[in-house]
């Protein structure tokens, strides 16, 4: 088969990828000389730990899966099985851990609740004060800035490969084929559209309103830390946002225990990995109402480095750089993906919200498997 894929973000190098690797030949079309939305704007995380239950889990870790073979493969994805740890503090916060651990499906995420000190052995970093942790050792990372780059030289190497970069494809034509700005049509067995956070122009005339919203977050990245951070971390605000941890426990943290005001203002939660350079990806935030902001604020920036010092016991090195992203959700979170047939032979998928990095090899998979790649 040819297949033509439209967009060279995480979702899109991976359905190149499923492609290819079934022996069939691809031709790769991105808007820009690169890829540059939220597959790059992210934490480079396989986060498996706060998945909803079902369907959700059962993608994440399958997709947790396919990336640990795949970074085998293709060593400058940079990736990890580092787990994550997340402190917490005070009754309220060890209870909801204590629900995801008793969970039906914990064993699979790799749940077990630690004291501070067996958090510490795992993570010497984390020298501030905090009472116990829960671990999830399925989590994982990759370098997101690279890891499309390092895609893209693997699947140029199988000789079944054409990116075509700096085209933005303009009008689906007929079955199986797309037009691009520069007047070129490109034909297939099958086109699959996965555009990311662009949901205007050609998607909307394709696929009329589609159930997926736009999200803004904030981020930022350190100067190396100077030792390493073994693990991922998140706060105990990550429960308030993650449906593995809704239970009564949660109900009460929610109603006894108000978040920070800053962080209740932007829906923040910390997470935090570190890069191959030793730096650290800190966020995050969510806006969801447009239209977005334009600027970046200093009130999240500011809360999320006093919630990282007072984890690490010590300052934070120099920030780095600072930027927001913006990614495309389904409305109904439930759902994995938004896959949407718009034409005989045409795909649309895109929506994957937040979860784009963890599940994109498993997202990929099954449009592969559904297409009868």
């Amino acid at each position: 088969m040819k297949v033509i894929v439209v967009g060279a973000g995480v979702v899109g190098a991976m359905h190149a990828w499923q492609a290819v690797e079934r022996g069939h030949e691809v031709v790769h079309i991105e808007r820009e000389a690169e890829a540059r939305g939220a597959s790059l704007r992210n934490f480079g995380q396989i986060w498996v730990s706060g998945r909803a239950g079902g369907e959700e889990l059962d993608t994440a870790l399958r997709a947790r899966e396919l990336w640990e073979g795949i970074g085998a493969r293709v060593p400058k994805l940079g990736f990890r099985a580092i787990g994550s740890l997340t402190p917490i503090r005070g009754d309220l916060e060890r209870a909801v851990a204590e629900a995801a651990v008793a969970r039906d499906d914990a064993a699979a995420r790799g749940y077990k609740l630690l004291t501070a000190d067996e958090a510490r052995a795992i993570n010497p970093a984390l020298r501030g004060a905090f009472d116990a942790a829960l671990w999830c050792e399925r989590d994982a990372a990759v370098e997101p800035r690279t890891a499309q780059l390092a895609l893209r030289e693997a699947l140029l190497a199988s000789g079944r490969y054409t990116f075509l970069p700096n085209r933005e494809v303009r009008e689906v034509v007929g079955e199986n084929a797309v037009r691009d700005d520069r007047g070129d049509l490109h034909s297939g067995d099958a086109v699959v559209l996965c555009t990311g956070a662009w949901l205007s122009g050609l998607v909307r005339e394709v696929a009329g309103d589609i159930p997926v919203r736009r999200v803004r977050l904030q981020m930022m990245q350190t100067d190396p830390l100077g030792e390493a951070l073994t693990t991922s971390v998140a706060d105990a605000d990550s429960f308030r946002y993650y449906p593995a941890y809704a239970s009564l426990a949660l109900d009460e943290l929610n109603a006894s225990q108000a978040q920070d005001p800053t962080a209740a203002a932007h829906k923040m939660q910390l997470l935090m990995v570190q890069r191959l350079d030793g730096g650290l990806t800190i966020g995050d935030t969510h806006e969801y109402e447009h239209p977005f902001a334009f600027d970046t604020v200093e009130e999240p920036y500011e809360h999320l480095t006093r919630v990282v010092e007072s984890f690490l016991g010590r300052p934070l090195p120099r920030i780095r750089r600072r930027w927001a992203g913006v990614y495309a959700q389904c409305v109904d979170t439930s759902r994995v993906v938004h896959r949407q047939r718009v034409r005989d032979g045409v795909w649309l998928v895109t929506g994957p919200g937040g979860r784009g990095m963890t599940c994109s090899p498993a997202i990929a998979e099954t449009t592969a498997n559904e297409l009868g790649w």
